[in-house]
């Protein structure tokens, strides 16, 4: 899953990235609502974090501008401001969550996996396909009842495709799913990774589209 990350605290930004990082999570940080609203409108993110105090664009404009040219990305926004009205404007300008600051990071990520399962239309934590079953929750795989060790950007892979089977994802869609900016990418990596995931459950789980990307067909 590939997070927008829009905070201009360097501290709180730091320590948000590593312990998000931890959890499997893609994380892509800026620090103003210029840049954050040109990234959401060019590329593909699965949640934006988004904090109110900004420069140059703050939080609330950015949610607006968002949510005019309807782009239905979900959306949890941090701030200080606790006050009742604070939080019913942002909800009412369309954020799917609002956390006042100070928080505690376990509930943030608790709040994205919320957020992603409603956006998804899943009610529970589990997702089943066949004998495998991936537990988001707690970055767990299991394969005919026993636990399947992978790698994170394995199971975040994993989970992307057996979360919508019989859909095609495009190498791209994938490959910035599991890579954040800056980081390199080897070109054969993403085939690394599809390789170990046939290895670790069965060859025919994850199915090649030549010249178009993957899919994991319907059970």
């Amino acid at each position: 899953m590939r997070i927008l990350l829009v905070e201009d605290d360097q501290s709180l930004g730091d320590g948000m990235c590593i312990a998000l990082h931890r959890e499997g999570f893609v994380v892509d940080w800026l620090t103003d609502g210029v840049q954050a609203l040109q990234a959401i409108e060019q590329e593909s993110f699965d949640l934006v974090i988004l904090d109110l105090g900004l420069p140059r664009m703050d939080g609330m404009s950015v949610l607006n501008k968002v949510r005019d040219k309807a782009i239905d990305i979900p959306i949890l926004v941090l701030t200080a401001r606790d006050a009742i009205e604070d939080r019913v404007s942002g909800l009412d300008a369309g954020a799917d969550d609002y956390v006042v600051k100070p928080f505690d990071i376990v509930e943030i990520k608790a709040r994205i996996r919320a957020i992603v399962r409603r956006s998804k239309g899943r009610a529970v934590t589990t997702i089943s396909h066949g004998e495998i079953e991936v537990h988001p929750d707690s970055m767990r795989a299991v394969y005919q009842g026993q636990d399947v060790s992978l790698t994170r950007r394995e199971f975040v892979l994993l989970q992307e495709l057996i979360s919508r089977p019989g859909h095609v994802f495009t190498r791209d869609a994938i490959v910035q799913s599991l890579y954040g900016w800056g980081e390199e990418v080897e070109s054969n990596a993403l085939e690394v990774h599809i390789h170990h995931l046939r290895k670790k459950f069965y060859s025919g789980l994850i199915r090649t589209i030549r010249g178009v990307g993957y899919v994991i067909e319907k059970p």
